[in-house]
């Protein structure tokens, strides 16, 4: 079976199930028909959100459709799969007609079936692809980006991994009109957040659309009613602050750099690309040297440093946990496993 087959008949809006569709829209009350735009595991906390307040008998508006990454190969078998967004909303039953996955949002076929749908308003979490003006220009009532920062704070594609790269102390989630500039819209409302200096950016990011979805349940009747772009505030360009997507070149630490510089970066790759390091082992019976290549999983700042002089480059092991000198006269516990052995 190619993959446009499985496309077509798992995911795409057809000439046969058009009238179909029609049919349940016309019976259905006077909704204002959303569609949805998400991808990851993080985005289905928003679908969710809006499954379950759409089925409310008071609900003024209805998931229409959802757009999603087209299928690919995920976990160690490298199986074909749809994405997370795609697999919960057939498992909660929703139209497999009615979930498009075009390769770019701004192809013809797409833009077509979507104009078809007439769509009030389009809602994006995590959706992963760049909406030309073209998709812009659809939904009356426009689109709303769910953002995980306090925008205009780490625009860009990684915005909970720099926050926790940066040691940022305060982050939150906001909800914003998209338009053609990278996380620029007017600011509809957000929520603050404090952060942990412990917890991992798989972990913030959760909580962070868990958040979100909240806060776009909540203004959804103004959005939908159109006094939210009344009350939306611009974002102030010369606050802003770029989050650039993570290479996997990054995740190699130097113990060159502070304890707490590593411990914030190994919390923000935490996931992917994770974070490792090379450390030397010396067999003092014959001053043989191995290099050791390390997986870096959980990491915390010693709170005293208390190396002597002849121990600066000397790795101990204490209570589970390596010790590791690092810049600054600092010092960091790594819980590490084993990843690659070269001599």
């Amino acid at each position: 079976m190619n993959s446009s087959f499985m496309l077509r008949r798992f995911f795409c809006f057809n000439a046969s199930s058009s009238s179909a569709t029609t049919a349940r829209a016309s019976s259905a009350s006077k909704k204002k028909p959303l569609v949805f735009l998400g991808s990851p595991q993080v985005s289905t906390t928003v679908l969710d959100a809006l499954f379950n307040a759409s089925s409310s008998p008071t609900s003024s508006f209805e998931v229409a459709a959802i757009v999603t990454q087209p299928p690919s190969r995920r976990y160690r078998g490298r199986k074909v799969l749809p994405s997370p967004v795609a697999e919960f909303a057939l498992e909660r039953g929703f139209s497999s007609d009615l979930i498009f996955t075009p390769e770019r949002a701004g192809e013809d076929a797409f833009l077509t079936s979507l104009r078809a749908l007439q769509p009030e308003l389009c809602i994006t979490a995590a959706y992963g692809n760049i909406l030309p003006s073209k998709f812009l220009n659809i939904p009356p009532l426009g689109t709303v980006n769910i953002h995980p920062s306090l925008l205009p704070l780490y625009r860009g594609a990684a915005p909970v991994q720099r926050a926790l790269q940066d040691g940022a102390k305060e982050t939150g989630v906001s909800l914003a009109f998209t338009v053609r500039a990278l996380d620029a819209g007017p600011i509809i409302a957000c929520e603050r957040m404090e952060v942990d200096d412990q917890i991992k950016a798989p972990d913030l990011l959760a909580l962070l659309f868990s958040e979100g979805s909240k806060l776009l349940i909540r203004e959804l009747p103004h959005i939908l009613d159109g006094s939210a772009k009344l009350k939306a505030q611009a974002q102030d360009d010369s606050k802003a602050t770029l989050a650039p997507k993570i290479t996997s070149e990054e995740s190699w630490l130097s113990f060159d750099q502070e304890a707490s510089i590593l411990h914030n970066k190994v919390r923000a790759f935490a996931g992917w690309p994770g974070t490792r390091a090379k450390v030397a082992v010396v067999d003092d019976r014959n001053s043989e040297q191995n290099i050791i290549e390390l997986k870096i999983i959980t990491t915390r700042v010693c709170a005293h440093s208390n190396f002597k002089a002849k121990e600066v480059d000397s790795i101990t092991f204490r209570k589970g946990v390596l010790v590791i000198p690092c810049g600054g006269c600092t010092s960091l516990e790594v819980h590490v496993m084993p990843f690659l052995v070269t001599i």
